[in-house]
């Protein structure tokens, strides 16, 4: 039986080619794209989610209040981790970590690369695979570092890196106890290397201070111990141990690590939504087109309803049940779903590179593994039933009697199911588009923004080796060489937030001002000449004309207003025993993300400490020329040391690479579904063109033109695309109503932007239609009406 059913769909496909490409066609784009979401959405999902004991492993957070409002973050005391240990019995373990950046030396190779100081029991409580070395007493000892398989390749080449030495910052000698695995893509544990937090110690960079939140905490609580037990208990750790010296009001809690990455956004002192609206979003679209191209299947198979109808007819007669004619129409979609399956994993594979670059990740289709298959034989079942379930249900349904009679006419009411299909083919493709213009425009918008400091010819290189001791030697050479016209100190990148505070006080000041939160930047001089900030009042920091410059300290609008200061300049800021003297107030600058508000900022003087210098260029050299220059002079200060900068402008640009990154896929996604929408209104306007061939001759026998003819067939389609547009419109304004609430900084959604996708919309179905309706009208009406139709 089954092999009948094939053999009659394989002659169906051959007798009606046209119509069977297109239908594959559709199908194949539809479900390639499909597969590409979902692999997407399947990397997004499982992020920090594939870790054995992850069920019981959670991300500890801090939440208080500031400004009135309750926030949360995940930066916490170094001193969290061993109390959790050695106070709370419902933990089995407790790990720290902490970024870091270190300049290695095997031999004549200098690499200087990012890692992670954590505690020796981290490989144990992720569970994170080794190529070599024991998990459990790898980090053990100081001097041990555990590298990961990319970075050992890099540092010894295709020796093995096991047990060989390498020098870190020119000063310590490590031992390579472990090599890890290629770390996999759905972790964000990027790290590659793993320090002992001993070595911190050693360093004197650990304290137990419990105001100072900089590391990041995880807690394995033991089996069949409660979260909610757990966070009642760890609520108030940090207010219990702040009791004699600065009262603290921040409460602890464990978070999920599993929910770390979809649900991250501070709402209201509560973590909720985040990146899964954008998962969500995307996974409305992969189902959204596939149901597009099984549409266009099922308006096609439909279409040709009539051709079919006396075949049905016949088989009714013959003794065929229902059942069986279903199962046939089921058998032929499902055979179409089979080849434009496979033709869809032969795109997949095809546009994968690509694909990958769009959306930073390192996507695959696992064809060793048989749950590949067992899915993939699922998704053609699943995409052959969908695409083939109306036509089967309504082919099925027809009266043998009128058939036979010639009295049968299939779906020429004025409102029928293919219409149907038709609207709610094109209502997707607008909500699509619509939402692609309205991202382009949020992107924009951000980038219009006035960012308050110059960002060309501005770079900024990590302070590393004999640099800090050696500065001001280096500051003069720099600027005798002409390369640079000015150069800072700072403790970050201005386009980063390494460190903030509050518990400032000042004149006026009341208790809960206390809470208000300040990001803090420092500058021994020239701030204001090397970033190109904008001055308000007052004058920049300046240690060489004002020796009190000390604890000098700089303020930006922000600041000054939350602050309440009519006359900042000379008021006294405290912080328990640091004082700090405001002389002058900088217009507010972009310091970190476009989409959100500019917080109050410090820009302290150089009491304060320093990891990165800024350069501003000469302008009136090449920039090649300014690096060469800049370059020797560095190593001649820091020989042992690779000279590393970076552009502040290429940094601000990755400010939008995610939401780039969400626009471009939108933009895809959106020509994905125009293009198979308008391959099916393609075959149904060629098909409704050929049913009305004998109308049209006489038609034009009767002196109708061709314009008249064309606005006869297509008009009936073009209805259809307005009808869709009225639906989508609310739809997708609602959609992105909901998406811009994850920014601040956002536009509006004006009226425009629905009139233009209209147009664009109209414009689309008269280029595929029109096409048609001219070609049918300009046709010879007398072999039009010697046909048989």
């Amino acid at each position: 039986m089954i092999r009948n059913y094939i053999k009659i769909a394989w002659r169906n496909l051959i007798k009606g080619k046209s119509f069977s490409v297109l239908n594959i066609a559709g199908l194949a784009i539809g479900m390639a794209s499909a597969i590409l979401i979902f692999l997407w959405i399947e990397n997004e999902v499982s992020i920090d989610r594939h870790y054995p004991k992850g069920e019981r492993i959670y991300q500890m957070y801090n939440r208080d209040k500031f400004g009135g409002e309750l926030w949360v973050w995940n930066s916490t005391p170094k001193i969290m981790a061993p109390t959790l240990r050695k106070d709370y019995p419902e933990i089995e373990d407790a790990v720290r970590l902490s970024g870091t950046n270190f300049l290695f030396t095997v031999g004549d190779k200098k690499l200087n690369e990012s890692g992670a100081f954590v505690d020796p029991s981290f490989f144990t409580v992720f569970d994170i695979a080794m190529l070599q070395g024991n998990d459990s007493t790898a980090l053990n000892h100081t001097y041990n570092i555990a590298l990961t398989e990319e970075f050992a390749q890099r540092l010894f080449g295709t020796k093995n890196a096991l047990g060989q030495t390498v020098k870190i910052d020119s000063m310590d000698i490590f031992t390579v106890s472990a090599v890890l695995k290629k770390r996999p893509n759905n972790s964000r544990f990027q790290a590659d290397y793993y320090l002992p937090w001993s070595y911190m110690k050693k360093l004197d960079w650990d304290d137990e201070w419990w105001g100072n939140n900089s590391v990041n905490t995880y807690a394995l609580l033991k089996p069949h111990a409660s979260l909610e037990t757990f966070n009642s208990k760890v609520r108030t750790i940090t207010i219990d141990h702040t009791k004699e010296s600065s009262q603290s009001n921040t409460e602890v809690f464990g978070y999920p690590i599993g929910q770390v990455y979809l649900y991250g956004k501070n709402e209201n002192g509560h973590l909720v939504g985040g990146r899964i609206v954008t998962v969500k979003m995307f996974a409305a679209i992969a189902l959204s087109i596939l149901l597009i191209a099984c549409i266009n299947f099922m308006n096609l198979s439909t279409a040709r309803s009539e051709k079919r109808a006396k075949e049905v007819g016949i088989r009714k007669v013959s003794g065929a049940e229902k059942r069986s004619i279903m199962a046939q129409f089921i058998a032929e979609s499902t055979l179409i779903s089979l080849i434009a399956g496979t033709l869809a994993i032969l795109l997949v594979q095809l546009v994968m590179p690509s694909f990958n670059r769009l959306v930073n990740k390192e996507l695959f289709l696992p064809f060793r593994e048989i749950s590949f298959w067992l899915q993939w034989i699922s998704f053609i079942l699943f995409t052959g039933l969908l695409a083939g379930s109306y036509p089967a249900f309504f082919l099925s349904s027809f009266n043998p009697v009128k058939v036979l009679k010639g009295s049968f006419r299939a779906l020429n009411a004025s409102v029928n199911p293919r219409k149907v299909l038709v609207v709610l083919q094109f209502s997707f493709a607008i909500i699509l588009i619509i939402s692609t213009i309205v991202i382009q425009r949020q992107i924009q918008h951000a980038q219009k923004r006035e960012l308050g400091y110059e960002k060309d010819n501005l770079i900024y290189i990590h302070m590393q080796g004999e640099i800090g001791k050696h500065y001001e030697a280096l500051k003069q050479s720099l600027l005798s060489s002409n390369a640079v016209s000015a150069i800072t100190k700072s403790m970050s990148p201005i386009t980063q937030r390494y460190s903030d505070g509050w518990g400032y006080s000042w004149p006026g000041s009341t208790e809960e001002d206390k809470k208000l939160d300040f990001v803090r930047f420092s500058t021994d001089t020239d701030f204001m000449k090397v970033m190109g900030t904008q001055l308000v009042a007052g004058r920049d920091i300046d240690i060489v004309k004002f020796p009190s410059d000390s604890s000098a300290i700089l303020l930006n609008e922000t600041a000054v207003s939350k602050m309440r200061l009519d006359k900042p300049i000379g008021q006294v800021i405290s912080n328990g025993e640091e004082k700090l003297t405001v002389v002058g107030v900088i217009k507010d600058f972009i310091f970190e993300s476009p989409y959100e508000p500019v917080n109050p900022l410090l820009v302290m003087g150089p009491s304060s400490w320093f990891n990165v210098i800024h350069v501003r260029l000469n302008p009136n050299l090449s920039t090649s020329q300014s690096l060469q220059a800049i370059q020797k002079t560095f190593e001649q200060f820091n020989p042992n040391y690779p000279f590393e900068y970076h552009f502040v402008d290429e940094e601000y640009a990755k400010k939008f690479d995610d939401t780039k990154r969400t626009a471009r896929l939108s933009m895809l996604f959106t020509a994905l579904t125009i293009l198979i929408s308008c391959l099916g209104l393609f075959g149904l306007s060629a098909y409704m063109a050929a049913n009305r061939i004998k109308e049209i001759g006489v038609r034009k026998v009767l002196g109708a033109s061709v314009g008249s003819i064309s606005l006869l067939l297509s008009k009936d389609f073009l209805k259809l695309v307005g009808i869709a547009f009225l639906i989508a419109s609310p739809i997708a304004w609602y959609i992105m109503h909901k998406w811009l609430e994850n920014y601040t900084y956002k536009i509006e959604i004006e009226w425009w932007v629905f009139a233009a996708t209209g147009f664009i919309s109209i414009t689309i179905a008269i280029i595929t239609v029109v096409s048609q309706s001219i070609r049918a009208a300009m046709a010879n009406p007398i072999n039009s009406l010697k046909t048989d139709n």
